[in-house]
């Protein structure tokens, strides 16, 4: 396996006596640097907040949800803003690597007063499809249909495509993929108002990735120097293999589009049929990306998509949650 890039350059080997002389010296800056990120955390807790006074709606395994659902009860809410976007084939490498890190850490945070939400734009049947292949846990939910990605800028806007430009990370930048990545930290008081306390972005999010703190402990640390894209060696948990290898050159590529199953709404052939309130619009319903059955529904008709089939027995579960299915 072709694992890292890098050789370990050779190393000045010494006695005993002067690697724990060394290594005292060094450890005086490591702790002059934790005691400067406890103070930069302090001041961080220090911002100034804002109110967060749009009702956000997002759909998931429970259905709908606003943004004080998604609290579970507690007063702190830490989301994070995962790269999938509608119609998407999978999830963005990089956001399941770090995202991998997190089922074991959510009963410790509720313990804090703390819960842990992952939100992306994709429809919500999409975000279940990929959790269950990724066998992950956590609570993720779809802000579809809502602006919240935008009132984030982790997602374009169609104006903002068309200009080539977006506001990321408190700045402009050009070009890049429809989705990227981040964290929103929120606060409910007593009274149920919720305040945005914090929001942080690319490199800052390099803190919530647990195996990279394990790296920099090792000889060659996380080996990206000499690649393009610093993520380039990252890959879905179920697709490292054999034939592993990192091409230095790669940039970043946004996930590619789903295609439709050969069975689909639209293929023609029926395993079942499917009815939904108001006629039969859609004569199966495979398991792919249901921005895929979304063109099947005549935009001029306000339904409610209960679906009602002769058999659910092929079907996964999220398809049959009535208001998973509503306009």
């Amino acid at each position: 396996m072709a694992a890292t890039l890098s050789e370990v350059r050779p190393h000045r080997i010494v006695s005993h006596a002067e690697w724990i002389e060394t290594r005292k010296q060094f450890l005086a800056r490591e702790k002059e640097f934790t005691r400067l990120r406890d103070e930069l955390s302090r001041q961080r807790r220090e911002l100034p907040w804002e109110r967060v006074e749009k009702p956000y709606v997002f759909e998931g395994p429970r259905g709908k949800e606003t943004l004080a659902d998604l609290f579970d009860n507690r007063s702190q809410l830490i989301v994070y803003h995962f790269m999938l976007g509608p119609g998407w084939s999978e999830g963005c490498p990089s956001c399941s690597y770090l995202s991998d890190h997190y089922d074991g850490m959510t009963i410790h945070l509720a313990h804090r007063d703390v819960t842990l939400a992952v939100v992306s734009r994709a429809p919500y049947g999409e975000i279940a499809l990929y959790k269950k292949r990724m066998g992950w846990r956590f609570h993720w939910v779809s802000s579809f249909g809502s602006d919240f990605n935008y009132d984030f800028h982790v997602s374009k806007t169609e104006r903002e495509k068309a200009a080539g430009e977006m506001e990321y990370n408190y700045a402009s930048i050009k070009g890049g993929p429809d989705e990227l990545p981040g964290l929103s930290v929120f606060y409910k008081d007593a009274g149920a108002d919720i305040y945005h306390t914090y929001s942080s972005y690319a490199r800052g999010l390099d803190i919530l990735v647990g195996t990279y703190n394990f790296l920099d402990l090792a000889p060659k640390g996380r080996d990206e120097d000499g690649l393009k894209h610093s993520m380039a060696w990252v890959r879905h948990h179920d697709k490292y293999d054999g034939g592993y290898f990192v091409d230095a050159e790669k940039e970043y590529e946004q996930p590619k589009m789903a295609e439709p199953a050969p069975h689909s709404c639209c293929s023609g052939e029926h395993h079942g049929r499917a009815r939904f309130a108001g006629g039969d619009l859609c004569e199966s319903l495979p398991v792919l990306p249901l921005s895929f059955c979304y063109a099947e529904l005549p935009r001029s008709r306000s339904i409610r998509r209960y679906l009602l089939p002769r058999s659910r027995k092929a079907l996964p579960s999220f398809v049959f949650n009535p208001v998973l299915w509503s306009i």
